[in-house]
């Protein structure tokens, strides 16, 4: 059994080798390929980007919440959901062409998926970054070659979406050391859209108070700015159209991964916070609490910071598939962090054919229209797959990892360790 081990660890590592010394090429390529299905299909439209760009400006007009994108769908118009520090915040890109505003966008929205890449791996590599340094950069060029064909990444880019430039900031504010940086990174982020918000529960669990004092402070700045350029439409936004899921779109689509979606579904009509939803949101939180109890005994502030990201995915009322870019970095964990190599093979079995195989789009193309909640059963089951596997990701953390946790936190050399 040690022999074959130890061949089976050589052939991955031989694999790896061979690949890593293509990882220039293969982003090359892979960007190429994935930029080609962009601009030819339906992301030519980058729908979503559109609504930010023509809609922003008119928070300086007082009537940001009255109006809708003109390149709506016709059964779905396109209002401006975020606060109005968001508009604020999209507003210098409205300032340039359509044209050059969608290609800045996805040049921009690349960069944060490398940097979100680069981040991840650096946690994991502890002091092995510094000490084998090409190595890790060629894992990050990689690594980033890959998520291109993660379903959420790609969705994220044809729909010119926010994710991954948010992500990348939330993920970098929150593994940075200096607490202002944290606080402030949050605290904006979550000024643009409020689920990032949800960071500010692993800066509580870690004892990170001085970030999360400073996250406040930066979340109410951004609240602040919003009333001082629009108090008509910032008022209209906090005290009316918050948490109206309604507003944002169809709660029981295919593209609602949360939780609540995934019980619309199932039961055929919206659940809304009613039982079924308090129930589940229970489990979460209970799951939730003890993987981030596991990740501060840990010391693994990446698997902090992903175990918050994953409950806000769960319990907001809508999370579009494209905004689960989050398994990325989860991906990367999985793949190079040490212990219990078993839980991370399966979890790595079980989320890399939901994150790169179109499951949304199965569903889709088997509904009337976005609209319909009641659909066949193995429908509803498959409209499970995100937060299932997020729940069962957490149990697994919580309740396995946990169990294992040792005082300090290896890393492994590379792909050969995944069967360790």
């Amino acid at each position: 059994m040690p022999a074959e081990l130890s061949t089976r660890r050589k052939t991955l590592a031989e694999w790896e080798r061979r690949l890593l010394a293509l990882a220039p090429w293969l982003l090359v390529v892979s960007a190429l390929v994935r930029a080609w299905t962009i601009v030819t299909g339906f992301g030519n439209e980058t729908i979503d980007l559109y609504v930010y760009w023509a809609l922003a400006p008119h928070v300086l007009s007082d009537d940001l919440y009255q109006v809708t994108s003109p390149n709506s769908p016709p059964d779905f118009p396109l209002p401006f959901t975020y606060p109005p520090f968001g508009a604020l915040v999209f507003l210098p890109m409205t300032w340039l062409p359509w044209v050059v505003a969608q290609w800045t966008w996805r040049l921009l929205s690349a960069l944060c998926l490398y940097w979100m890449v680069r981040v991840a791996l650096r946690h994991v590599a502890g002091t092995g970054w510094t000490a084998d340094a090409p190595l890790w950069r060629r894992r990050a060029l990689l690594w980033t070659a890959l998520l291109l064909w993660m379903q959420p990444v790609y969705h994220t880019f044809e729909f010119g979406q926010i994710n991954l430039v948010l992500s990348a900031i939330v993920l970098g504010a929150m593994l940075a050391k200096n607490p202002r940086l944290a606080g402030a990174g949050v605290g904006f982020a979550a000024g643009v859209k409020l689920v990032p918000a949800v960071s500010g529960l692993y800066y509580l669990a870690a004892r990170r108070f001085a970030a999360a004092l400073w996250s406040v402070v930066a979340f109410a700045v951004s609240v602040g700015l919003g009333f001082a350029v629009d108090p008509a439409q910032a008022k209209h936004y906090w005290f009316s159209l918050l948490g109206d899921a309604s507003r944002v779109g169809p709660v029981a689509t295919a593209h609602n991964q949360s939780l609540r979606g995934a019980l619309s579904r199932t039961f055929g009509y919206d659940v809304g916070m009613s039982w079924p939803w308090l129930v589940a949101v229970v489990v979460a939180a209970v799951l939730t609490g003890f993987a981030l109890r596991t990740a501060v005994r840990s010391g693994d502030a990446l698997l902090g910071v992903l175990v918050v990201q994953f409950f806000g995915l769960l319990v907001s009322p809508i999370s579009w598939d494209h905004h689960w870019v989050w398994v990325g970095p989860l991906l990367i964990w999985l793949l190079h962090t040490r212990g219990t190599p078993w839980l991370r093979r399966w979890l790595l079995v079980l989320w890399c054919p939901v994150m790169f195989l179109d499951v949304i789009a199965f569903q889709l193309d088997r509904q009337p229209t976005i609209w319909t909640i009641s659909r066949p059963g193995y429908l509803s089951a498959i409209g499970w797959a995100y937060p299932a596997l997020a729940l069962l990701t957490l149990a697994g953390i919580a309740f396995v990892i946990g169990r294992r946790a040792v005082a300090s936190r290896g890393v492994t050399p590379g792909l050969s360790d995944v069967g360790a």
